[in-house]
């Protein structure tokens, strides 16, 4: 593939991936707001982004086996803990901007927990077999993820046992 259309690719990937997350945000917003239609709405072109950046990232190769896929993830949460939200932390505390120190603080603690779930399911992948993994649960205030019970209090943020949403 040529350098353009590859770099045109992974922009158009990036900008329907922000697409399809900003229209499920806007969709909780609708549904908060008792506008059930436009939620669905909403999470219909969500699911229409969706279906856009998955072929874009055909396109570009970056689709693979199971053991691949969880190397490219596992390769993206550990830049994340080790380089990105670590810099982006210190330009906020840098100028003093509590919510977003907040928001980078919450994102490297899950992303943490994120790696080290994604390098035991590579090493069941590469194994031939398919993780042994109990219920999920992601706090909706942090995104701490824990597998098992959810914990009465997150670890991270202290939002309550309820804050918790199972996978």
């Amino acid at each position: 593939m040529r350098k353009m259309t590859e770099a045109n690719l992974r922009d158009a990937f990036a900008g329907e991936s922000q697409a399809h997350m900003r229209s499920l945000i806007f969709a909780e917003v609708a549904e908060d707001e008792k506008r059930p239609n436009l939620a669905r709405l909403f999470r219909a072109i969500a699911y229409a982004e969706q279906v856009h950046a998955a072929n874009h990232l055909r396109e570009l190769g970056l689709v693979r086996t199971s053991p691949d896929n969880l190397q490219e993830a596992i390769g993206g949460e550990t830049f994340e803990v080790s380089e990105m939200y670590p810099a982006y932390h210190a330009v906020a505390e840098l100028q003093g901007e509590k919510g977003a120190m907040r928001s980078t603080h919450y994102a490297l603690e899950a992303e943490k927990i994120h790696a080290a779930m994604y390098t035991k399911a590579r090493e069941a992948a590469l194994a031939g077999k398919d993780i042994q993994v109990g219920k999920i649960q992601i706090c909706s205030v942090c995104g701490h993820t824990v597998e098992g019970e959810a914990p009465e209090r997150c670890p991270i943020c202290q939002a309550p046992r309820a804050k918790f949403k199972a996978f």
